[in-house]
């Protein structure tokens, strides 16, 4: 029930903007929990480079007094990674298209990672 109630919260977020390429909700210890990732993509290696991302992010943060990590953001050439807290051992990944309307992106990230904090608590 929980696994099935993940799922359809990543394929809500997906159909809200076809700028997603694919989504996932990822363990602190780089573990894929639920995902909607493209064939191309492997979890695994998605999982494996989150939990680096978010071990970074966090001594970032903690290091310049910024806080708890909210949110990360990494653009590349060909489109962007963007991590978002769902809930305190887990974060949504969502990797989208280069000519992605962020903000839209933001709001529909954050209300999705609400949603699967709302899940796994």
């Amino acid at each position: 029930m929980r696994n099935e109630r993940l799922k359809e919260t990543l394929n809500s977020l997906q159909a809200a903007s076809a700028d997603i390429e694919g989504c996932a909700v990822v363990s602190e210890d780089g573990l894929i929990i639920a995902s909607s990732l493209q064939q191309s993509m492997e979890e695994d290696h998605v999982a494996a480079m989150s939990a680096v991302m978010l071990s970074m992010g966090n001594r970032i943060v903690r290091e310049l007094k910024r806080g708890d990590l909210e949110q990360l953001f990494v653009k590349g050439k060909d489109g962007y990674v963007i991590m978002a807290n769902a809930g305190p051992h887990a974060m949504l990944v969502s990797i989208t298209r280069p000519e992605a309307k962020l903000g839209l992106i933001f709001l529909d990230v954050s209300r999705a990672s609400k949603a699967l904090a709302e899940i796994l608590s």
